[in-house]
């Protein structure tokens, strides 16, 4: 055989029941039930040959560099297990099907690109994809992939056909990977700014990944929690003026005439002695006893109001966020219900 001669491409024929990019991008296993050999595969894969090995077990069926949507779907073949990897085949279907990558999804700062992300890079300007694996896969980072190992695997979201991890465990692992706090602050903001997701989903991952012990983590996490609960009391202020609730007055401290205090609310009808406050509480490793003492202190401070005869809904960020309808009709039932029940006790409104 002539080596220096160049070798054309195998037919594409036992592989027609793929989509585009699944013609291009293909396991050693596929190939091996199409028909194609290992022997053949390395001999396509020659310097100046048509295909080339992008991963262990993967090869790209061009010469030339891989797109992001090749890169993307390479790293997943790799990662997921080889008998879910690909695309079943359907005897007779002449339309591309998707591929079925179990086990496996794209996470990091690919997919926070995926997701929308501009503070992000671009994905061809990523040396390595993170791809999230269960914690006992045997599946080691190599060139262009690093692997990221969890137990339980949470549930893929589809962006394009790829399967990719929830924007709060993609910044999880994205920040491991981070040393620059202005970088890490960028992500977290965008997330909770962008309405991605919620500042305490974000906490929660970060928490779980025990990197709330980095001080550039714990700062740009402290400027989160203040970007959402801005933003929080934002969606409040919207939901009281489009769902046409009467105005209660914002931001106040209620004290017993001459006694004690009894707490901030972010909104208080003072007629029907109805009450909001935002739950933007989110737990901090270490900071277990911080956490309790708080819910203690929300707790405490219902009982009492109530005692008082004050009607307190509780309202998080994430029920404002999908469910703003909702949590008006909460509210709007509260102020109508006021006036079947008794007075309630005087109280001192103060601003806060």
């Amino acid at each position: 055989m002539n080596h220096n001669a160049p070798h054309p491409p195998l037919s594409p024929r036992p592989l027609r029941h793929l989509s585009e990019v699944h013609r291009r991008v293909v396991t050693a296993g596929r190939l091996r039930t199409s028909g194609v050999s290992v022997a053949e595969a390395n001999e396509q894969c020659r310097p100046g040959g048509p295909w080339q090995q992008i991963l262990p077990g993967v090869f790209l069926l061009h010469p030339g560099p891989p797109t992001s949507e090749e890169r993307l779907h390479a790293v997943l073949m790799y990662a997921a297990r080889e008998s879910a990897a690909g695309v079943p085949a359907q005897p007779g279907a002449e339309e591309p099907h998707r591929p079925v990558y179990a086990e496996a999804m794209i996470t990091g700062l690919a997919a926070l690109t995926l997701h929308g992300f501009s503070s992000t890079p671009s994905l061809l300007s990523l040396d390595r994809i993170d791809v999230l694996v269960p914690r006992m896969r045997r599946l080691r980072s190599t060139r262009g992939a690093r692997v990221v190992r969890t137990s339980p695997l949470p549930a893929a979201e589809q962006v394009t056909g790829i399967p990719v991890a929830p924007v709060p465990r993609a910044l999880a692992d994205a920040v491991t990977e981070l040393t620059d706090a202005g970088a890490v602050r960028r992500l977290l903001t965008e997330a909770v700014r962008g309405g991605h997701c919620e500042p305490a989903a974000v906490v929660r991952e970060l928490n779980e990944a025990r990197l709330l012990g980095r001080p550039h983590v714990v700062d740009a996490v402290d400027s989160l929690l203040a970007e959402g609960r801005a933003i929080a009391e934002d969606r409040l202020y919207r939901m009281v003026q489009e769902y046409g609730l009467p105005d209660p007055v914002w931001n106040v401290d209620l004290r017993l005439p001459g006694g004690p205090h009894l707490g901030g609310l972010d909104a208080y009808w003072p007629e029907q002695a109805v009450a909001v406050e935002l739950d933007t509480r989110a737990p901090r490793q270490g900071r277990r006893q911080e956490d309790d003492a708080l819910w203690s202190e929300y707790a405490r401070k219902r009982e009492h109001l109530e005692r008082l005869g004050i009607t307190v809904v509780h309202i998080t960020p994430r029920k404002l966020r999908d469910a703003m309808e909702q949590q008006a009709t909460v509210i709007r039932t509260a102020l109508m219900a006021s006036g079947d029940r008794d007075p309630a006790a005087y109280v001192v409104v103060l601003p806060r």
